[in-house]
C-alpha cells in the first residue's frame, strides 16, 4: 500500500459519521449490512448515510455488492489491514511494541 492510499483512507475515517459507519460494518463482519438496516441502527437519514458510504467506497474501505434488490455493504478488511500494516510497518525499530511500564517511554 502506498502513502497516497493510506492518506485517502485516513481522510475518509477522519469524519465522525464515516468512522461510525465503518466501525458498524467491521463489527458486522462478512455478512455486511443493507443501507436501510444501517440507517436504522445508526439513527441517520438514508441520504446522509448514502453520502458517507460513497466516500468510504471511494477510499476503498467499504465494498458494495448487489444481492437481488438490495445493496450489501461490507468493510474491506484487506484494505483496513493494509492501512494498519503501513502505520506499524517499522514499529519501534524492530523492538517489542509492548506497552511501556509507567514512567518509561517506548522506543
Amino acid at each position: 500500500m502506498d502513502e497516497q492510499d493510506v492518506i485517502k483512507a485516513l481522510a475518509a475515517l477522519a469524519q465522525p459519521v464515516r468512522l461510525k459507519v465503518f466501525r458498524a460494518l467491521v463489527v458486522t463482519g462478512e455478512a455486511g449490512l443493507t443501507p436501510g438496516t444501517m440507517a436504522e441502527a445508526l439513527g441517520m437519514p438514508a441520504n446522509t448515510l448514502s453520502f458517507h458510504l460513497k466516500e468510504l467506497v471511494n477510499a476503498g474501505l467499504v465494498t458494495q455488492e448487489r444481492s437481488s434488490r438490495n445493496l450489501i455493504y461490507r468493510a474491506a478488511y484487506e484494505r483496513m489491514n493494509g492501512v494498519l500494516g503501513y502505520l506499524t510497518e517499522n514499529c519501534c525499530q524492530g523492538a517489542s511494541c509492548a506497552v511501556p511500564a509507567k514512567g518509561n517511554t517506548c522506543c
